[in-house]
């Protein structure tokens, strides 16, 4: 896997070697790296994208993998989890990009010191405070631009059903709008397109199928205030614990609070 950082201040830099089995590819530079399916997929580090990575290579993509450090609460326990994974996965290439102005807009309890992060309200039919202000569309935009450098052919995404009941960048129609401008605004040749193969789709259904493709959930994280232990009391944990209970699995990462219906 060749991996290299993007940030604000900085130019991209190769960090990790790649392993011996990737030399070959890697002095040939990813897009070359051989004529499979290609596919950029968006990891956090977090059990939904984790299992949208592990679906992607399951289809047959060689991985493009894109995570953004963009000033989150646990972003350092998430870069760790996503870069595990995509060794995990044999992807073609990670791309670490860190990004500042997500942060600096604010308006969020992921990225502004000002607003705390809330527990879990199941009943509330309110836009959460760990809303970023249009992070989907972000996070999309890097993920074409790198998928259309590399001739890729998909960017996949982890978002699923439960998602877009509070976050509004999570909907169908959004992913369906975003992939007619990704038409509309690369090369005429360029054909990517943007698959939620969760989108209509529980987090429950999301473990049952982490678990039929092998995807180690110790490696990942969700919690939106800590980094170890995970709180088990936020949105994230919350609902993440609750997915796990329903099939009859124990989640493998610590909590600070677990409710006894996880057990």
């Amino acid at each position: 896997m060749t991996e290299h950082d993007a940030s604000d201040a900085e130019p991209t830099e190769h960090e990790i070697e790649p392993d011996e089995r990737d030399a070959e590819s890697a002095e040939q530079g990813p897009a070359a790296a051989d004529d499979r399916t290609r596919a950029v997929v968006l990891l956090s580090g977090g059990m939904d994208s984790a299992t949208t990575a592990y679906e992607a290579a399951a289809r047959g993509y060689d991985l493009y993998v894109l995570h953004t450090s963009y000033g989150q609460n646990t972003e350092t326990k998430e870069y760790d989890c996503a870069t595990t994974l995509a060794e995990e996965l044999d992807a073609v290439d990670f791309l670490h990009v860190e990004t500042d102005h997500l942060s600096r807009i604010g308006a969020s309890s992921l990225t502004d010191d000002s607003m705390a992060v809330e527990d879990a309200e199941p009943d509330s039919e309110e836009i959460p405070t760990s809303y970023v202000p249009f992070r989907n569309a972000n996070l999309l935009s890097m993920a074409v631009s790198y998928a259309e450098a590399n001739d890729c052919d998909a960017v996949f995404v982890g978002a699923h059903s439960e998602d877009y009941a509070g976050y509004p960048d999570c909907r169908p129609e959004f992913f369906e709008a975003f992939e007619a401008m990704v038409e509309t605004g690369t090369k005429p040749e360029t054909e990517i397109r943007i698959e939620v193969p969760f989108v209509t789709d529980s987090k429950t259904d999301i473990v049952r199928r982490g678990v039929e493709l092998d995807v180690p959930f110790e490696s990942t994280w969700s919690c939106y205030r800590a980094e170890e232990p995970a709180c088990g009391t936020c949105d994230s944990c919350v609902y993440r614990l609750e997915a796990f209970g329903n099939v009859g699995r124990e989640d493998p990462i610590p909590y600070a609070e677990r409710p006894t219906h996880a057990d």
